[in-house]
């Protein structure tokens, strides 16, 4: 059986109440990576916060880190102790020059879609 697609979450919504093992989606900019640990940083600004979000890599090494590009992760979330949320990357593709506020206006038409079908769903089971 294949494993779910994957949530988009923005990096400002991955905190300690996304479920462990949850798939999900994400990107930032590689603001560090250490081939040791299997470590890389992602980083994202919102506002006038600067998130980041913590990729373990070693199911996608050896990869061609960027520092500084943009990429796009697909894995599953875990919680770990005095860390915080990692995402344990399956897929970190660099995806340098997309549009990233229109990716973020999809994110949201997707999120406003994905709602309006459930609620069409669950009126038709009433």
């Amino acid at each position: 059986m294949l494993p779910n697609a994957g949530v988009y979450y923005f990096p400002w919504e991955i905190n300690s109440s996304v479920p462990e093992g949850e798939a999900l989606r994400t990107f930032g900019r590689l603001c560090c990576y250490d081939l040791a640990r299997s470590e890389a940083v992602l980083t994202a600004q919102h506002h006038t916060t600067q998130y980041r979000v913590c990729v373990d890599t070693k199911f996608v090494e050896p990869f061609q880190a960027q520092l500084g590009s943009l990429y796009m992760v697909l894995g599953e979330v875990e919680h770990r102790e005095g860390e915080g949320p990692v995402v344990k990357a399956r897929i970190l593709t660099c995806v340098e020059g997309m549009n990233v506020p229109l990716l973020e206006r999809a994110i949201q038409e997707q999120r406003k879609y994905f709602n309006e079908r459930q609620e069409r769903m669950g009126k038709s089971t009433s």
